[in-house]
């Protein structure tokens, strides 16, 4: 890359190689969906949250990383599918990433860390870049340890790899990124379409996960209802997500810089995070009710399509109280009513658990107000 590189420049929209960055990153929600389905118990979604946390942190990195290096040069787009390239191999080890393929996930995660610490040092925002190395590159240096050791020892390892990048550079702002956040702008519009465009791309996925699991040898009208419901699902979520965009782009714009970047960061990492998890987690619950759609479901099943649900609104009521934007209390009420959708799944059908969460939804989307605009609503802090 040239010194050029070192002018900030206006990320405007969303470039198509940062699409097909997102369509690779999302491969790992397709995993973790299919761990989750081989593994419902505690333990297991206890690691697919470590999975995906140690991921999610590097992701969002290079979505601002991007925000302000926009990949519009033949040099910055290869370097980016090197960074999608360390991506995949995390993606393809996620199966057996604690066991047999931790080496190639912590190959990967280095390429992964290392890319984004390069571009990034090139950019406007080098000052936050030279604070970022220290906790990624320590939590790459963890995941490789974890690899070479068995036991409780790797999930040790694995988790302060996940809380050095999330919560470490939180609890010492003098010596991380946090307090050099002014050196870095955020084009809020972008931002917002980037996140936007990454939720679209997962419930697609999700939905085209469903429909390729579907056993066309033994179709029944209560299979195809289940199909069609496990699109109405995934629907019902975009449309709750994307109620919310406008008044997110709206507060970002109108907040001083310093501002913009800390509600950036309150909105679109730990929030986001949840709002994934929630997808995987339905995902999960909707392949077992489209398998079995007359039948019960289990325990483990239910709590999943519920849990999942809850979880999604639960990541877009935060990222809403990160703007700043208050709780609906619509959202609130829709969750505890999709949880107490698990008696139902258990004690009749899973196809019933189903309808009656997208029956909640769409309850709360049309009776429940939409947050406000947003704009003018932020205070400098």
């Amino acid at each position: 890359m040239s010194r050029t590189d070192r002018r900030p420049e206006s990320a405007g929209r969303v470039t198509t190689v940062e699409v097909f960055f997102d369509v690779v990153f999302v491969f790992t929600v397709t995993q973790l969906t299919g761990v989750l389905e081989g593994d419902t118990s505690w333990a297991g979604i206890g690691r697919i949250a470590i999975i995906l946390g140690v991921l999610w942190y590097p992701y969002t990195g290079y979505a601002w990383l991007t925000n302000q290096v926009p990949p519009r040069h033949p040099a910055q787009k290869i370097t980016l599918f090197a960074g999608m390239a360390g991506f995949l191999l995390t993606s393809v080890a996620i199966p057996a990433a604690f066991t047999d393929t931790a080496v190639l996930f912590a190959l990967g995660f280095l390429v992964v860390v290392g890319i984004h610490l390069i571009m990034f040092s090139r950019s406007a925002a080098r000052a936050a870049a030279i604070r970022l190395a220290p906790y990624n590159l320590a939590a790459a240096l963890l995941i490789g340890l974890a690899a070479l050791v068995t036991g409780p020892a790797t999930y040790v390892l694995w988790l302060a790899a996940a809380l050095v990048q999330a919560a470490l550079p939180y609890l010492a702002p003098g010596f991380s990124w946090i307090g050099v956040a002014g050196s870095y702008e955020v084009a809020a519009e972008h931002l917002v379409e980037r996140h936007g465009l990454l939720v679209i791309v997962a419930l697609g996925e999700s939905v085209v996960a469903i429909g390729a699991g579907v056993d066309i040898r033994h179709i029944t009208a209560a299979t195809g209802t289940a199909v069609v419901m496990g699109l109405a699902l995934p629907a019902a979520l975009w449309w709750t997500y994307f109620m919310d965009t406008g008044a997110a782009a709206s507060t970002l714009v109108a907040a001083d810089p310093r501002t913009r970047t800390r509600l950036s960061a309150r909105t679109y990492v730990l929030p986001h995070y949840l709002l994934l998890l929630g997808i995987i987690a339905t995902a999960t619950g909707i392949h077992a009710a489209v398998a079995h759609p007359e039948h019960p479901s289990d325990t483990a099943a239910a709590l999943a399509l519920a849990g999942g649900v809850a979880l999604f609104l639960a990541g877009t009521s935060g990222a809403a109280l990160g703007l700043r934007l208050g709780l609906l209390p619509s959202r609130v009420v829709g969750a505890l009513a999709v949880l107490a959708t698990i008696a139902l799944g258990i004690s009749t059908a899973a196809c019933v658990q189903l309808a009656a969460i997208i029956v909640v939804l769409i309850g709360m989307l049309l009776i429940g107000p939409r947050h406000p605009s947003g704009r003018g609503s932020v205070r400098r802090q």
